[in-house]
């Protein structure tokens, strides 16, 4: 069960990326709204750190430090970000209830279908935008305990109904995840610039 909170209330956020210059933008922003973040850059470390690694596991989580949300990419070497979210769904019973958003810089219905089903909260696009990370922190604080778990069932079926999936002519639906356009494919342009602003 999810915890109550307040506008006074930190909340720890676990940010898992293995790009540099998406982690710093996710750290940026979350930070601007007075969260707590902890940074990895691979989903084998961020299993190891939440004590989910049978094999290796870090002191994070394991001497008590809670994480009440997870921003993961996607995209990721070795282990997936859809593999650690499967991970937290699945195998444990601390974590399965820490509400997870999927960022990716690839729009791919079947993907994001994949992660809603598995239990994710939401499906962000590249760059993640200041507006989403308030929103999705501010329906932590509004909601708290299973409301968060609700919430993302309501979701998925939303985004898994019938007449959603009956053909690709009834894309996109109505959700965060679609409505973006896919912007800065070139890295090379200014592409945090929501952290010029901060």
């Amino acid at each position: 069960m999810s915890e109550k909170f307040d506008e006074a209330s930190e909340i720890h956020v676990l940010v898992v990326d293995d790009s540099i210059v998406d982690r710093k933008l996710a750290e940026r922003l979350l930070q601007s709204c007075s969260c707590k973040v902890t940074v990895m850059e691979t989903a084998k470390k961020a299993l190891q750190f939440l004590g989910l690694d049978e094999e290796n596991s870090s002191a994070g989580c394991t001497t008590g430090l809670k994480v009440h949300l997870i921003f993961s990419d996607y995209s990721m070497p070795e282990v997936t970000g859809y593999d650690l979210l499967k991970k937290i769904k699945q195998e444990s019973s601390t974590f399965k209830d820490v509400p997870v958003v999927i960022m990716s810089s690839e729009d791919i219905p079947t993907r994001i279908t994949r992660c809603l089903e598995m239990g994710a909260k939401e499906y962000l696009l590249k760059p993640v935008k200041l507006s989403d990370v308030k929103r999705i922190i501010e329906s932590i604080r509004s909601s708290g305990d299973s409301n968060e778990v609700k919430e993302s069932a309501i979701n998925q079926r939303f985004l898994l109904g019938k007449d959603l999936c009956s053909s690709p002519k009834s894309w996109p639906p109505r959700c965060v995840c679609r409505t973006r356009p896919l912007m800065f494919r070139n890295r090379s342009s200014e592409y945090p610039s929501e952290l010029s602003q901060h």
